[in-house]
C-alpha cells in the first residue's frame, strides 16, 4: 500500500491524493489550488499518468477538492468518478461555473492587457473549458452513504456523513493485501457537530492508516457569540450608516446557512426588511440541490420544514443569475445585503461589488468563511490599507467584519473528539489541508496529549505502508 500527496500538503487548497494497491490505483480529490503562491500548480501536468487511475473517490463538492477533474479528463482519465448523489449534482454545478469564470476571466484579462499594452510571458488561457466538464459530468456516478463499492479487487470504498457540507463525505477504504485487510480513513473537511441543515461526522472505532485535515489544527474556534446575533449587530450598524453589506459567499453550504439565519432574523422580527440580492447562479441552482436532497438534513431541519418553514427563503430575497442584474445592484439606493462569489474573493462577481464598496466608509464587508493565504479575502481580512482588484488599487475603508462560529471545520476540539473515538492508534496518521505551521502544531498537539506518532507529508511525498 502506498500513498503519494500531491496537493492540500503544508497549505490548504488543491486537495489530492494517491493511493496504489498492488495494480490498482486510486485518487481521493482532485482539487484546484486557490492560494496564490501555489496557484501554478494547477498547470502542471499530473505527476502520473492519468488514464491509468482507476477511480477518482470525491469526499464533497467545494473547488479546491474537485476543480481539477476536467483537466485530469482532458490529460486522459476515463474511469469513474465517485461521490455521494448529492455530491455529484453539485459538482457538476461546480465544474461548469467554473469553466464560465475561467472563461470571462481570461477574455477580461485579455480586454485588460490589451488597453494597457501588457505583454504576458504565458497565453492567456482556461485552465480547463466546458467541453472538457462535459466530458467529465457523464463519468460521475452516486453513490449512498454507507453503501460499499468495490474497486478492482482487492479494494471496496463506503462514504459517511463528513458533517462539512450538503453530501460531503469522510471516505472509507478497506484494503486487502497479503491476505489482511486494513482499514483507511480519508476524512476530507470535517465538520462541526451541531450545525444546521446537515448531520453531524460520522465516527469510527477502529482505522490502521488516517489522512486527516488539519485546518484549525493550532487552534479553537473564537468564541464571537451567537451567529444570529452577530448576522444582526452588523445589519444594525450597516442600516445605520447607511451603506451596503457584501458577503464574500461560498456557493455551496455557506450561502444556504446564510439565508437560513438571516431568514430566522426576519421572520422574528431581530433585523428590518431590506433586500438580500444572492448574486451567484450557481449559488441560487445549489440551493435548489438543497431542497432536492433532505436525505442530507439533520433533526433541526426537518423540524423546520414540518412545521412549514423555508429553510431558505423569505421577503426580500432576489435571485441574481443575469450579468445585467448584477450590475443593476450597484443602482439601488439606500442599504443592502449583496451574497456573491467566490467565498475567498479569487474570482466572480465579488470582486466587481468589493469595487463599488471596499472604499466607501459606510459599507461593511462581511467575512463568514475561512480566507486560505495569499488570497484577496485574506488581504482585506487581515487589515491592508490598500487591496489591488481587476489591476488597479482601492484603499481600504468600509468597515470589514467577520461572523465567528460559521466556519464549517471542526476546531482542534472537535478534531480531537473524533480521533478519540479511535479504540487503538492508527499505523500512520497523516495531517494535511492545513497551512504549514496549523498542521505542524496539531501533529505537536496529538503526539502531546495521545502520544501517536504524525507525519506532516511534504508535497509529493510517497510513503510506502508495509
Amino acid at each position: 500500500m502506498k500513498f503519494q500527496f500531491l496537493g492540500a500538503v503544508r497549505q490548504v487548497t488543491g486537495s489530492q491524493h494517491l493511493l496504489q494497491v498492488g495494480g490498482t490505483r486510486i485518487l481521493i480529490d482532485c482539487g484546484m489550488y486557490q492560494e496564490r503562491d501555489f496557484q501554478a500548480r494547477n498547470w502542471e501536468p499530473s505527476p502520473f499518468a492519468p488514464e491509468d487511475i482507476d477511480a477518482l473517490l470525491l469526499t464533497h463538492a467545494h473547488v479546491d477538492h474537485c476543480g481539477r477533474a476536467p483537466k485530469l479528463v482532458a490529460e486522459g482519465f476515463n474511469g469513474p468518478i465517485f461521490a455521494t448523489a448529492a455530491s455529484t449534482e453539485l459538482v457538476e454545478l461546480i465544474l461548469r461555473d467554473s469553466a464560465k469564470i475561467q472563461a470571462e476571466d481570461v477574455e477580461y484579462k485579455k480586454r485588460r492587457h490589451r488597453k494597457e499594452g501588457r505583454r504576458v510571458k504565458r497565453p492567456i488561457e482556461p485552465l480547463y473549458s466546458i467541453d472538457d466538464v462535459e466530458r467529465t459530468v457523464p463519468l460521475l456516478q452516486p453513490v449512498r452513504y454507507e453503501q460499499s463499492i468495490p474497486i478492482g479487487d482487492d479494494v471496496s470504498v463506503a462514504f459517511h456523513d463528513a458533517g462539512h457540507i450538503l453530501g460531503s463525505a469522510i471516505i472509507e477504504l478497506k484494503v486487502r493485501e497479503n491476505g489482511r485487510t486494513r482499514r483507511v480513513l480519508f476524512s476530507g473537511d470535517l465538520g462541526q457537530r451541531g450545525k444546521p441543515i446537515v448531520r453531524d461526522p460520522a465516527v469510527f472505532a477502529q482505522a490502521d492508516v488516517v489522512v486527516m485535515e488539519s485546518t484549525y489544527g493550532d487552534r479553537e474556534h473564537e468564541p464571537g457569540g451567537d451567529i444570529e446575533t452577530q448576522i444582526a449587530d452588523a445589519i444594525h450598524r450597516t442600516v445605520e450608516a447607511g451603506g451596503n453589506i457584501v458577503v464574500p459567499i461560498f456557493a455551496i453550504e455557506r450561502a444556504q446557512e446564510f439565508l437560513y439565519h438571516v431568514s430566522r432574523l426576519l421572520h422574528t422580527g431581530q433585523v428590518p426588511q431590506l433586500p438580500v440580492f444572492l448574486d451567484s447562479p450557481m449559488a441560487v441552482d445549489a440551493t435548489a440541490i438543497f431542497r432536492r436532497h433532505r436525505e442530507c438534513f439533520d433533526a433541526n431541519a426537518w423540524q423546520l420544514i414540518n412545521e412549514g418553514r423555508s429553510l431558505f427563503n423569505f421577503s426580500g430575497l432576489e435571485l441574481v443569475r443575469s450579468t445585467e442584474e448584477s450590475k443593476a445592484i450597484n443602482d439601488h439606493k439606500g442599504t443592502a445585503i449583496i451574497l456573491s462569489t467566490s467565498g475567498m474573493c479569487t474570482a466572480g462577481r465579488i470582486k466587481f461589488h468589493l469595487r463599488h464598496n471596499i472604499s466607501r466608509k459606510d459599507s461593511t464587508i462581511l467575512f463568514v468563511g475561512y480566507q486560505a493565504k495569499g488570497t484577496l479575502g485574506r488581504q482585506i481580512l487581515e487589515g491592508r490599507k490598500y487591496v489591488r482588484i481587476h489591476g488597479s488599487d482601492y484603499t481600504v475603508k468600509a468597515r470589514v467584519d467577520q461572523i465567528r462560529g460559521f466556519s464549517g471545520h471542526a476546531d482542534r476540539t472537535a478534531m480531537m473528539d473524533w480521533l478519540g473515538n479511535l479504540q487503538t492508534p492508527p499505523e500512520r496518521l497523516f495531517l494535511v489541508h492545513g497551512e504549514e505551521s496549523q498542521a505542524l502544531a496539531f501533529a505537536k498537539h496529538i503526539e502531546d496529549t495521545l502520544r501517536w506518532n504524525v507525519t506532516v507529508p511534504e508535497y509529493r511525498d510517497v510513503v510506502e505502508i508495509n
